[in-house]
Formats: C-alpha cells, sequence, structure tokens
C-alpha cells in the first residue's frame, strides 16, 4: 500500500497532465473515504456537493456584498466534521453564532479577501470558526486564492514537519501549495484545467486518499520526476468546481497541543476550532446528521477576536508543542 511519502513525491513532481489524472478520480475518492467514514457514505457524498459547488454559487452571487448565513455557516461545519474528525464542542459552538453575527463577520472577511490573514482575522471572531474552518470558509468563497487546510495536504508537503493549527502555519501552506498552482501554469503543454489553490489541494488529498484505500487507481499514473500519464476514464466535469459526488477532506487530527491521537469518533470539549467552553451543556445529536439548523438557534454572544497564532486562546490552556506527522501518520 502506498504510504504518505509517495504523495510527497507527487506533490514535489507532478506535472500538470499527472495532477489532472489525479483530479479525475476524486468521485471515487470522495465515495471511499465515505464508505469508511460513515454508514450512509450517500451524506457525504451529499454535503460534499453542497460544499464544491452550490455554497460557492451561493456567495458569488451575492456579489459586493458577499457573506454567507447562519444555516450556510452550520452546514459548512457539519461538512467539514463529517469528512474529518467529529467534535460536538465545535457543532455547538457555531450554532451559537447569531445570524446577524455571521453575515457580518463572513461580510467583513470576503471583503479582506485575497488578504488571507485579515481574512482569518474577521472569522475568528465567530465563534467555533479556528483557522482549519476558516480556511473552508475561504476555500468556498475564494477557491482561486485559498485552500482547505486539509491534514493529507499537509502530510503530503515534506517542508512542513509537524502540524500546527494556527494562522501563521496556514500561510506557509498556503505558499507551499501556491508554488505547486505556478509550476502547473508554468509548464508548455495546453493545461485543459485553471489551476487554483484549491484544485490543487484536492487532487493532493485524492492522491492521498486512493494511495491509502485503493492504490490500484494510480496503477496507471506515474508519479515520480515527470513521467507519462496513461489516460483515466473518469471525467472532470467543472472547470472551477467538481461534479455532484465531489468532496474536500478535513481530517482534524490531534490538534494545538493534544497529546494524544484521536480516534475518528473521538469527542472533546477543546479542538483547534474551539473558542470559549459554553456555560450550558452541549447536547448533541449529530449522529443522526440532521438538516440544517434555523437561523433562530441559540443567538448568543459572539466571541471575542483571538490571536492570530493561537487557535484556541479563549479555551483552557493547551501545551503548546506541535503534533509530529508521525504521530498522525494514517489515523
Amino acid at each position: 500500500m502506498a504510504s504518505a511519502k509517495d504523495t510527497a513525491t507527487f506533490f514535489q513532481h507532478g506535472t500538470s497532465s499527472q495532477f489532472e489524472q489525479v483530479l479525475k478520480l476524486y468521485p471515487q475518492a470522495l465515495k471511499l473515504k465515505a464508505e469508511q467514514k460513515t454508514k450512509k457514505p450517500e451524506e457525504l457524498i451529499k454535503l460534499d456537493n453542497w460544499y464544491q459547488n452550490e455554497l460557492p454559487k451561493k456567495i458569488k452571487s451575492r456579489g459586493k456584498d458577499a457573506h454567507m448565513l447562519h444555516e450556510e455557516l452550520v452546514q459548512t461545519m457539519k461538512w467539514k466534521q463529517i469528512r474529518g474528525k467529529f467534535y460536538p464542542q465545535l457543532s455547538y459552538l457555531v450554532k451559537v453564532n447569531t445570524p446577524r453575527a455571521v453575515m457580518q463577520e463572513t461580510k467583513k472577511a470576503f471583503r479582506k479577501l485575497p488578504n488571507l490573514e485579515q481574512a482569518i482575522t474577521a472569522l475568528s471572531n465567530l465563534k467555533g470558526v479556528g483557522t482549519t474552518m476558516a480556511s473552508a470558509l475561504l476555500a468556498a468563497a475564494s477557491p482561486e486564492s485559498a485552500p482547505f487546510m486539509a491534514d493529507e495536504c499537509l502530510m503530503a508537503i515534506p517542508e512542513i514537519e509537524g502540524i500546527d493549527y494556527t494562522t501563521r502555519e496556514y500561510l506557509k501552506f498556503v505558499n507551499h501549495i501556491q508554488a505547486v498552482v505556478d509550476r502547473l501554469k508554468s509548464e508548455d503543454n495546453k493545461n485543459t484545467i485553471a489551476w487554483s489553490p484549491h484544485k490543487v489541494e484536492l487532487a493532493i488529498w485524492t492522491h492521498y486518499v486512493v494511495s491509502k484505500l485503493k492504490p490500484d487507481l494510480l496503477s496507471h499514473i506515474s508519479i515520480e520526476n515527470g513521467n507519462s500519464v496513461a489516460p483515466v476514464s473518469a471525467v472532470h466535469q467543472n472547470g472551477d468546481l467538481l461534479d455532484a459526488t465531489t468532496s474536500d477532506e478535513s481530517n482534524q487530527g490531534p490538534l494545538n497541543g493534544k497529546t494524544g491521537v484521536l480516534d475518528e469518533d473521538t469527542t472533546t470539549s477543546f479542538t483547534e476550532d474551539s473558542l470559549d467552553k459554553p456555560s450550558t451543556p452541549i447536547i448533541t445529536n449529530e449522529e443522526t446528521n440532521d438538516s440544517i439548523v434555523s437561523d433562530s438557534t441559540n443567538d448568543s454572544n459572539v466571541g471575542g477576536k483571538r490571536s492570530l497564532d493561537e487557535d484556541d486562546s479563549n479555551s483552557e490552556e493547551q501545551p503548546s508543542s506541535k503534533k509530529s506527522k508521525e504521530d498522525i501518520g494514517d489515523k
């Protein structure tokens, strides 16, 4: 079975043609991941189609006042949690944001684009929104400048030695992804895909997932030092987005200062996206993955702005050490 090192080779040496062939495997990679993650794989597939295709169009349709609605924030968190690790605290926190706060802060953030650092600062005013969740929101609003901070992609970048969910680390991650975008665009061959940070991130995620779950799908794709690529039968249907069976993976691994490795279904009160510990008990029923929460859900006050380098500045104190790639591995 292929390892993360193989995806690192793909990341460093893959050509535009090779990235395109891998990206075409995305629907199959998503299905494989969904079948591994949940008893209802069709739910993740449906959520992913919404995140990849419908949400960006809705945001863009709002023009200069581009923003997100409360139910869209909640739905994005649901997508992120089903794709990665599930933490009930995050589901609770995003729901207690008021509809007005969600609209105001996302509008403020999207106006800061393409300045990702300032955009994340604005999004950090929302409860439950840390760097990883913020990257999901920005990737939907501006895929041409913001990739999603998926663990699988972080694991594939040799220069990133440990997983550290901070704005500073995200900006480094963006720089590495943008370097690949520039490399793919600079090739002499005729590109059939307009490469963006989000598309490159999706291709890397696809390679990582497929190499882990069904490496045979990569048997016709040479990933060493720019060798040629054999045709792949899957079809990429949309220039900017993906078809109805596509997704992103946010694999929420051990987070800011967590000393143990958390399993897929582990629950914890504090993650890289948590802000304040709620004063009321958390009541969760996320396993049923109910429909979107309405705008009237929990109109509590919005959390305060946080330091760019501390996703959990308002939560209980956490150890400051990074999680190494060996700690996370293929958990």
